[in-house]
């Protein structure tokens, strides 16, 4: 029996830019090493395996080398795909069970909105070897639940990052992101993301990061509306609300590809 499987471009309202995700929408549970296999197989930063369940849906997330808690751009491509197909009403919320708890998408105007878990982040005595595989001036260093954040001078700063790989995958977290004011008047702050621990060395743009990410700009800049950027190369926007324990993330998607797997 074939199981429908898509590729989704999220972040981004232009196919081939933001976050590429494997959406994988299942009738029947499978094995844990199965949808490993197709993770790697898609060999995407993350792809999503949806299971019915009576309210909503089971939501898992694997890089091609692991399962990971928390995932933004595979989420809303997930949404997107349910929406796209009809599995789901338009105007519905949709309910997701994940390793991080509850989460849920849905429509705002032109965007997908998620509401995600706030992860402030609190400083932290930069670990071994952190900023010397990053090769930067940090000016703030902290972490949240899962990964490292970097503050550094500016966008330039961001944009000239060649981090040492090798090194980086021996600091202990889920991830490291790196962050500096915008010099853009239409965005308030940009980042890149790295997680060669995972098996991605930069993730082009991450949701769940903005989980850390909007509560620490929030109290940086007064504001709980604002716009990141990832700046990858493929790059994304991210528009972000900080509504008490919890941050809204919205952003759009489109279909890149469509098939089904046969095994």
């Amino acid at each position: 029996m074939s199981i429908p499987i898509w590729q989704v471009d999220s972040f981004t309202s232009r196919p081939f830019r933001g976050n590429p995700a494997g959406v994988c929408v299942l009738e029947n549970p499978r094995p844990d090493q199965w949808m490993q296999s197709v993770a790697a197989e898609m060999n995407l930063s993350e792809t999503a395996f949806l299971l019915p369940e009576e309210d909503g849906f089971r939501l898992r997330w694997f890089t091609p080398a692991t399962e990971v808690r928390l995932c933004g751009h595979a989420t809303l491509a997930s949404a997107h795909v349910l929406w796209q197909e009809d599995t789901v009403d338009p105007s519905a919320t949709i309910l997701f069970h994940t390793l991080s708890g509850p989460l849920s998408a849905s429509r705002r105007n032109e965007l997908i909105e998620l509401d995600f878990p706030s992860r402030p982040p609190h400083e932290v005595a930069p670990p071994s070897g952190l900023v010397e595989a990053l090769e930067v001036d940090a000016q703030w260093i902290g972490c949240d639940a899962e990964d490292f954040i970097v503050v550094v001078a500016d966008e330039r700063a961001v944009r000239g990052l060649a981090p040492d790989f090798r090194a980086l995958r021996r600091v202990s977290a889920r991830g490291v992101m790196v962050t500096a004011p915008a010099d853009d008047q239409q965005t308030d702050f940009v980042s890149r993301f790295f997680a060669p621990a995972c098996g991605i060395d930069e993730d082009p743009v991450t949701g769940s990061a903005h989980c850390c990410l909007t509560p620490f700009w929030a109290a940086r800049l007064g504001k709980d509306r604002m716009i990141g950027h990832q700046i990858s190369a493929r790059g994304g926007a991210i528009h972000v609300q900080l509504a008490g324990n919890r941050v809204m993330l919205g952003g759009h998607a489109i279909t890149t590809l469509r098939g089904e797997l046969l095994c």
